[in-house]
Formats: C-alpha cells, structure tokens, sequence
C-alpha cells in the first residue's frame, strides 16, 4: 500500500529555521513529481515547493522564494523541504503529495498521494 508519511513538524520562533521530511513507502518516488502543500485554518490549500524526482526541475510559491527549498534523497526515497527565515505566516499543516507525471504541478488536484501533515508553528 503506498503511503507518504511526514515528519519534523513543531514549533519555531521567527526568524528561525526547521526541517520537515516526507518518506515514502509503497512507492518509489522516481517517475514522480513530489509536491509539499501547506493549509492555515480557514485558507485553502497553497502549494509551496515541488521537485521532479528524475530531472531534478524544482519550483517554488512566490511566498516561500528564497527561503525554502526543497530537495530528495534517493537511497532514502525521502523528500525534504528545509524553511529558513520562518514567519508567523508560515504557520500550517505542512502536506507531502505525488504524482507520477513528468512535468512540475502547483495545483493539488493532479496528485494521488498525500500525507496526513505535520504542524509547523511560528511563533512571533
């Protein structure tokens, strides 16, 4: 059964810096594009960042430029999404999603997978 399971969530003073992961079991994350969303109560669902696992192609929401970045690890099948210069804005449930298609997708509607979320809380 293929199933994406984040982690690294938590709390974190602006300014500041956190981590969050995405594994993958199930499936393997080459032939897909990986995808982190992120949803603030009572806003919809924003993408922020996703990667093409095969050519490496990664994009950005104009909210995280420059601050976030995404990356992946092969042997580990593993997504990561790295915030730097967190804001009280960042706050969300930060969601892992994948499709098996070639080009990069911003929009939550073409992706099979999903995790359950990890909280991130920043704090002012």
């Amino acid at each position: 059964q293929e199933q994406l399971v984040e982690s690294g969530g938590g709390p974190v003073q602006a300014g500041g810096s956190l981590r969050v992961s995405c594994a993958a079991s199930g499936l393997t994350f080459s032939n897909y594009v990986t995808g982190w969303f992120r949803q603030a109560p009572g806003k919809e669902r924003e993408f922020v960042a996703a990667i093409n696992w095969n050519s490496g192609i990664k994009k950005y929401g104009d909210s995280v430029k420059g601050r976030f970045t995404i990356s992946r690890d092969n042997a580990k099948n593993t997504v990561y999404l790295q915030m730097n210069s967190l804001e009280p804005e960042d706050t969300a449930v930060y969601y892992c999603a994948a499709v098996r298609v070639t080009g990069i997708r911003t929009t939550e509607g073409p992706y099979d997978y999903w995790g359950q979320g990890t909280q991130v809380t920043v704090s002012s």
